[in-house]
């Protein structure tokens, strides 16, 4: 069975069977979710597992149900043969078939670069009481509940709304849970649907963490205060998470190896909404498919139209375009940006150059002063083999089995990125006897840098200075010798922040009309919590302990944004999800500490809107933004029907039948009430070309208050405003205004395209309310 792949079936009622090819094989057997009408289960069952139970009996002898959801989906999941699923989509109730994505994760001094300080009574912090009442609800892998981060010392009551339970298992008594970690569940009918019995032995059946993406997430959102801090040495000081004590619930649904599937994500979020949480972070993601065939995309909407803030990941496939992920308009995608830290280790050659580099190694440094033969196979070095199995271009990336002991012992090795995790290549490198690795980029990676636990002497470089250190192995006509020279923290960094590398970008795949990522926060180099038995390198072979680690990815951007999220929920109890997700956008900046332009870390030019949405969240603008863009699950559903859903698939998103009449009104899809403004123009030889978008803000600053607005079109447009100011009279007030963007067409090459930004700003004097434009032209293949 391990071989057989996971689909997920969504079975609705009231709609038109959608016809599904399916095999006779009835070993090939696939996980399904099905979709039913709650109201129509017969009285004769007790409950409406029982009636799920006997509807699978109609169809199999074998099939059970793994999961049932009631609150975000009604109907259940189970495995079917492909026989058996085309016997229950004959049933009455059976709509549609949505094939399942097995997701993958996105893998502490931010509090103060964002400027939440615990010494500022007047700020966020202290406005909202560090977020006291407010549940934030980690879907990731887990927690390890003894961490400092999430005791509940001093901590008042359980809030009174709470429904959630922790749930007890292997390594994990109930009394794991406290005040401050309110609710623990784990799901994993799913996984093991498809992989088997999990292994024990390796994996605890509970919501204990054995990986360390989730302890670290969920402590980035709401870690309680822990000094000292420190991984190996490095950023020493006062670890925090971004609403100290909000309360956290966590729901592990991604399992050693396996991934997290969708059919547990879809449970987790259903267990969420009704146990009470008020912010969703999830820090996992897979390929992008349409709203109606992602579970992210699915629970999430259920959640939002709950009042539930979910903030997701952006992905960590940048820097190539198209590579964002979560991209629902439901959902608060980040993005990941640098801080003003960094932990400098550079190579010194024998040439006498120095080439910048940066680690967070922490054990035995190499002798001072010393100089160590260095090698790399790429050019031959290894014989044309790696000796060890493996030819020159596995030798090139220290992939496992590659190396030989002969070649390296003794020896610095440069590895190329790429393949398998940057701590394994150091991990192979010595066991194999050498002393230290340098680890190079590629020219795909640029110059993005990510410090890591290494396990023997090493240091992350950008492919411009990998390049000059393969050159001087290459070309010296001494043998090549190198040194790495640690230096430990370094704080005050300039310019900060930067766009990470990784960080995924837009545009957006699914609706290019909406500017994905939304905003970016801080991403690289994150201190946070991490658990007892996991080295901080993640190898297997890493025997060493620290109760905090350093870790990069949109992974650690989003909880960053799910905490600041309870902290605005806290200030401003009434706000929607989509208010408070306009307030972070909003007043985002684009500028660095240096007052400069934000430049992309992978390429050292300016950064663009693709890369950071609205720019960088700045917490203490958005507690106060003046105006926000709302949104309603109906605005969500006549941006559904502009976007050419069908309202079968409609219903699936949104759990009720949808009715398209209205959204003509609304124009197109590019009229929902976005606090980012994206256009879209394809030429077919038309020289003049315009749209328009129509947007209510509503006023949340000083009752009587005049916005004038200031336009920044984007280069050759013309971009108008109207009305050109707003008058508010009361707090609450709606008003409406219509941006005009005109252009001509540019030249281009067939399937090739234009990009352009510029900005909408209102500003009454007080606030200052930013809207991203963007225009992109087209030049059809044709």
């Amino acid at each position: 069975m391990a071989a057989f792949s996971t689909f997920l079936l969504f079975l609705l009622l009231l709609g038109t069977l959608t016809s599904l090819a399916v095999s006779s094989d009835q070993e090939n057997k696939k996980t399904f979710i099905v979709k039913v009408h709650h109201q129509t289960k017969p009285s004769i069952f007790p409950t409406h597992r029982h009636w799920y139970q006997s509807s699978l009996a109609s169809i199999s002898n074998t099939a059970s149900v793994i999961h049932t959801y009631d609150t975000v989906f009604h109907g259940f999941s189970a495995k079917l043969s492909p026989s058996e699923a085309q016997k229950l989509q004959a049933l009455s109730h059976v709509i549609t078939l949505v094939p399942e994505q097995v997701r993958q994760l996105h893998t502490t001094r931010s509090p103060q670069f964002l400027g939440l300080t615990t010494d500022d009574r007047t700020g966020l912090l202290h406005e909202t009481d560090f977020g006291s009442d407010l549940v934030i609800g980690v879907i990731d892998t887990g927690i390890w509940p003894e961490r400092q981060s999430f005791n509940g010392r001093d901590m008042g009551p359980v809030p009174a709304k709470w429904k959630g339970q922790c749930i007890a298992g292997k390594n994990f008594p109930a009394t794991s849970c406290n005040r401050k970690l309110i609710g623990a569940r784990y799901f994993s009918g799913g996984y093991e649907a498809t992989n088997g019995k999990m292994n024990e032995t390796t994996e605890f059946r509970s919501a204990r963490d054995s990986d360390g993406h989730g302890t670290h997430t969920a402590s980035i959102a709401a870690g309680r205060y822990v000094s000292p801090a420190s991984t190996l040495g490095y950023a020493k000081g006062v670890a925090a998470g971004m609403a100290p004590k909000a309360r956290l619930a966590v729901y592990k649904v991604c399992w050693n190896g396996g991934g997290c599937y969708d059919s547990d994500i879809l449970a987790a979020f259903d267990a969420a909404v009704a146990d009470g949480v008020d912010v969703v972070s999830l820090s996992v993601g897979g390929v992008v498919v349409p709203y109606h065939l992602d579970v992210i995309a699915i629970g999430a909407f259920a959640a939002a139209s709950a009042g539930v803030f979910v903030s997701s990941s952006a992905g960590n496939g940048g820097p190539g375009g198209l590579t964002v992920t979560n991209v629902a308009p439901w959902v608060t995608t980040v993005g990941a940006g640098t801080i003003d830290r960094d932990f400098p280790a550079n190579v010194k050659l024998g040439n006498g150059k120095i080439v910048p580099g940066i680690s967070i190694y922490g054990g035995p440094g190499l002798t001072p002063g010393r100089m160590y033969p260095i090698v790399y196979a790429g050019i031959g070095q290894f014989g044309g083999g790696g000796g060890g199995g493996g030819d020159g271009y596995s030798s090139s990336l220290c992939l496992e089995g590659s190396l030989d002991p002969k070649t390296v012992k003794g020896k610095i090795v440069v590895c190329d990125r790429g393949i398998n995790s940057r701590a394994a290549k150091g991990e192979e490198v010595k066991k194999n006897g050498g002393v230290g690795m340098i680890l190079a980029n590629g020219v795909f990676d640029g110059e993005g840098l990510v410090a890591d636990c290494h396990v023997l002497p090493a240091t992350a470089v950008g492919a411009t200075a990998g390049d000059e250190i393969r050159s001087y192995i290459g070309n010296s006509r001494s043998p090549a010798t190198a040194t790495i020279v640690f230096k430990g923290t370094r704080l005050g960094v300039r310019p900060a922040p930067v766009v990470a590398s990784f960080s995924a970008r837009g545009p957006n795949p699914v609706s290019p009309e909406i500017l994905k990522p939304d905003v970016i926060a801080p991403g690289l180099n994150i201190l946070a919590a991490w658990p007892d038995h996991v080295g901080p390198s993640g190898v297997p072979s890493d025997g060493r302990r620290t109760e905090f680690n350093i870790l990069s990815g949109t992974s650690m951007a989003c909880p960053h944004v799910s905490g600041l999220a309870a902290l605005l929920k806290a200030a401003h109890p009434d706000w929607s999800p989509a208010a408070i997700r306009s307030a972070l956008m909003t007043t985002a900046y684009t500028v660095d500490n240096k007052g400069d332009p934000m430049l992309d870390e992978s390429t050292g030019n300016v950064s663009s809107v693709f890369d950071y949405g609205a720019g960088h969240v700045h917490p203490i603008k958005a507690m106060n933004p003046g105006l926000v863009y709302d949104i309603s699950p109906s605005d969500y559903v006549n941006f559904l029907c502009n976007s050419n859903y069908t309202t079968n698939s409609i219903h699936v998103i949104t759990r009720k039948s949808a009715d398209c009449s209205g959204a003509k009104r609304a124009g197109h899809s590019g009229n929902l009430n976005y606090p980012s403004l994206s256009a879209v123009f394809q030429q077919y030889g038309k020289k003049r070309m315009s749209t328009h978008f129509i947007r209510t803000v509503t006023n949340v600053g000083d009752p009587n208050s005049v916005y004038k607005v200031t336009i920044k079109p984007p280069g050759g447009m013309v971009v108008t405003v109207k009305p050109d100011t707003l008058t508010f009279r009361k707090m609450g007030q709606k008003l409406n205004f219509l941006v005009r963007v005109q252009t001509r067409a540019v030249k281009l090459s067939p399937g090739g395209s234009s990009v352009k930004s510029g900005s909408i700003v209102w500003s009454d004097g007080k606030h200052t309310v930013t809207s991203p434009l963007v225009v992109t032209m087209q030049q059809p293949l044709d």
